[in-house]
């Protein structure tokens, strides 16, 4: 800032504020590019719940198992399990969301809880990305930014406190 006797002079903004806030506001237009994504997001989505589909999570007499479906899909074992014979903190995610998709919600819990609920949530996800990219602008979202940040960290924090939970009970089993 500089003074000149009694008059201040700021000099201006590097970008234009009204362009900054329209890209932050929930009610501004979506770009077409991020409208696309929010499709292609969608489109990926229901691939993963079709592949969830085709996963067989049941073994030979009918019986849900809780692990090991992501080799239907020729993904290899679980290194952190093959080292440890400990579950890794996404060991059975895939089984979870292939039992969920079946309407298996107990078997699907007890696969993965976590993986339950992010199955939920991108199920929920889903209609909310194609209502976002017809309407225009994101709904009951103020920052994607943030959201999707929250986000992350709530699945990161309640994936570890189940790995740790089961992996405490392994041990009190030994």
């Amino acid at each position: 800032m500089l003074w000149l006797g009694t008059i201040a002079i700021v000099p201006l903004p590097l970008f234009p504020m009204e362009r900054f806030q329209q890209s932050v506001r929930s009610d501004a237009n979506l770009a077409r590019w991020v409208r696309g994504t929010l499709v292609g997001i969608s489109a990926g989505l229901l691939a993963i719940f079709a592949v969830a589909l085709w996963i067989r999570p049941y073994d030979q007499y009918g019986r849900p198992v809780a692990m090991g479906t992501h080799r239907q899909i020729g993904l290899p074992p679980c290194t952190f399990y093959a080292l440890t014979k400990l579950p890794c903190p996404s060991c059975g995610m895939t089984t979870s969301f292939a039992l969920l998709v079946r309407g298996d919600l107990w078997s699907s819990l007890r696969a993965n809880a976590v993986g339950t609920l992010l199955a939920a949530f991108c199920l929920a996800l889903i209609p909310w990305n194609v209502a976002c990219a017809v309407g225009g602008r994101l709904y009951f979202v103020g920052s994607w930014e943030r959201v999707l940040t929250r986000l992350v960290t709530v699945f990161l924090i309640l994936m570890l406190a189940r790995w740790l939970i089961v992996v405490g009970l392994a041990y009190l089993k030994l």
